[in-house]
């Protein structure tokens, strides 16, 4: 199927504005783009470490819809006209400049699963659950993932990292700390290595629902990866749900400017001797991370790792 894409020259004012227009007509879905930088409340849960530098805002701004067949385009199209007329009288809408053009009908939620294929970190094989295991990698230890909305495939550069570095400090028997969880990669991954169970916290609900389908996948049993939705650092129901001084080993693959403030939160939660192990920290921002944790008499810096442009860093509970 094909669609039309409609796109309006209108300013960062009327967005709102028009936003609420589309609803009403029954536009299902718009874009905008814009040089409005982020606000701290808006990255708030994104994983993004450094946003790109965007160009001075001139306070204009495009906004798009898309209109298939199913759509009366005519009535569509004069609606909207006749409803940026009405919202000009309130505020500044540009000239609202509208151009045309066309664009397939594609599966944007599951497009990206054909460039997520099999591979291998050490000995474990991770795997898509779509996917088939290689011949090859039979005798390996088998992990599936589908990350659906949530993070975390395996494939990146941090995760790897977090994986090495449990393989090295993971002892059977040990539990488990896992901050923004994700699709679940790192707990199902310590419970595949003989962790006993594992406690995982994550911002966002589609990860708890991504990484439940996973420990099914991979017949977690209920009970050893319990997971919840909660901010660890300034939620005190969510520390005190997750225990304090309960974990051998607390992992986080986040982002640095998370970390730094995770190195504070950590130490309680774990075991006299646990460790963190932490990624996603961006090479240029390693030595802000690593004073952050100098400046921590619980933890002492026992390893820093490096995959491309990834530091992992890992410290012990004093």
């Amino acid at each position: 199927m094909k669609w039309k894409k409609f796109t309006i020259h209108t300013t960062t004012e009327a967005v709102d504005f028009i936003s609420e227009l589309f609803q009403e007509i029954g536009i299902q879905g718009m874009e905008i783009q814009d040089n409005v930088p982020l606000t701290e409340k808006e990255t708030k849960g994104m994983f993004i470490d450094i946003l790109p530098e965007l160009p001075p805002d001139t306070g204009e701004a495009w906004i798009s819809f898309y209109l298939d067949e199913t759509y009366d385009e005519e009535n569509v199209l004069r609606q909207v006209r006749e409803g940026l007329e009405d919202i000009s009288r309130f505020v500044p809408v540009g000239d609202c400049a509208m151009e045309e053009s066309e664009t397939e009908d594609k599966d944007w939620i599951n497009n990206w699963k054909q460039y997520f294929k099999p591979f291998t970190v050490d000995d474990i094989l991770i795997k898509p659950t779509w996917e088939t295991i290689p011949e090859e990698h039979r005798d390996k230890l088998m992990i599936q993932i589908d990350p659906g909305t949530a993070f975390g495939t395996g494939a990146h550069e941090t995760t790897q990292l977090c994986i090495h570095a449990l393989k090295k400090y993971l002892k059977p028997g040990d539990r488990v700390l896992d901050v923004g969880t994700g699709s679940g990669i790192l707990g199902i991954c310590a419970l595949k290595m003989g962790a006993q169970d594992v406690m995982g916290t994550d911002l966002d609900e589609n990860a708890i629902t991504a990484s439940k389908e996973n420990m099914e996948s991979n017949d977690i049993q209920p009970g050893r990866f319990q997971v919840m939705t909660g901010n660890l650092i300034d939620e005190k129901a969510v520390k005190d749900a997750v225990g304090y001084e309960a974990y051998d080993v607390a992992v986080a693959n986040i982002l640095a400017d998370v970390i730094i403030l995770l190195q504070a939160e950590i130490p309680p939660h774990l075991k006299p001797g646990g460790v963190f192990i932490t990624s996603g920290i961006i090479d240029m921002k390693e030595e802000e991370v690593k004073r952050a944790f100098a400046s921590n008499p619980n933890l002492e810096v026992i390893e820093i790792s490096h995959q491309g442009e990834w530091v992992s860093v890992v410290a012990r509970k004093k």
